[in-house]
């Protein structure tokens, strides 16, 4: 029996990194024999060798700015969107937040899979990778024939030095020591933005110590708006652009090709 809601599962990453490899190693190996899944990709996303083993595989597609259309199949307990490898992840995040809102569906982890080669080759790829990770549950490292131990390790730290409580894996072959382990439904990602239960702020501009005590010197309690705290990569300047600006991972797709 599928379950009742479907845990959906988003894979992010360069496009080449070996994701859909993972995944398929994801299903053979961390799914019992019971479970149904599916797999969606971008409409922009190539063939893949790894493709016949995916099981059911359907596209997911830009509809308009900030929304997209991915229908999920029936009678399925499992789903893998994994994202354009060629597009702004936090554009997609932010889109998939809104479509998981509107589906009968949960959010059971986000994963990363991170070229290391690509990353090792282009420093300021690491903004475009530490935006992934601040999503992530898990982080796992692939293509990482011929890439300096120094720069795997410096990869991990990077991440423990920013309190981020992920769990980080090295892929080899295409394939994980744990499936079920990189499969379990735990959140284990630092932001909130696809929590149930947001933290909240005030928005009135003063901290709430301080809207106590007026509130008690004018005799009464003030009341405080309170909206959902907004994710540093979400948020955005006076005419759209976002704070927090990544690389174009596109141009250093092509400069690798």
């Amino acid at each position: 029996m599928p379950a009742e809601k479907p845990l959906v599962y988003f894979i992010l990453g360069a496009a080449g990194s070996g994701r859909r490899e993972v995944v398929a190693d994801l299903i053979e190996g961390g799914l019992s024999e019971d479970k149904r899944a599916a797999v969606l990709l971008s409409e922009g996303e190539d063939s893949d060798s790894a493709d016949p083993r995916l099981g059911t595989v359907g596209r997911w597609r830009w509809i308009a700015a900030g929304a997209i259309e991915a229908a999920v199949p029936a009678d399925l307990d499992v789903v893998f969107l994994i994202t354009d490898g060629r597009v702004n992840p936090v554009d997609q995040l932010e889109a998939f937040k809104a479509w998981v809102s509107g589906q009968s569906v949960e959010l059971a982890r986000i994963l990363t899979v991170v070229d290391c080669r690509l990353a090792e080759l282009n420093p300021p790829l690491l903004a475009w990778y530490d935006a992934c990770v601040h999503f992530s549950d898990v982080v796992l490292l692939n293509r990482r024939d011929g890439v300096a131990n120094k720069w795997i390790s410096g990869f991990q730290n990077r991440i423990k030095h920013q309190f981020i409580p992920c769990l980080v894996e090295l892929v080899k072959d295409g394939r994980v020591a744990n499936p079920a382990l990189i499969l379990e439904p735990q959140a284990l990602r630092i932001s909130h933005v696809f929590d149930e239960e947001e933290d909240w702020v005030t928005v009135d501009g003063e901290d709430a110590e301080a809207e106590d005590k007026e509130g008690e010197g004018a005799g009464g309690e003030e009341e405080v708006e309170m909206v959902p705290e907004e994710d540093p990569y979400f948020a955005r300047r006076q005419g759209g652009r976002r704070v927090k600006e990544l690389p174009d991972i596109a141009e250093f797709l092509s400069r690798a090709h």
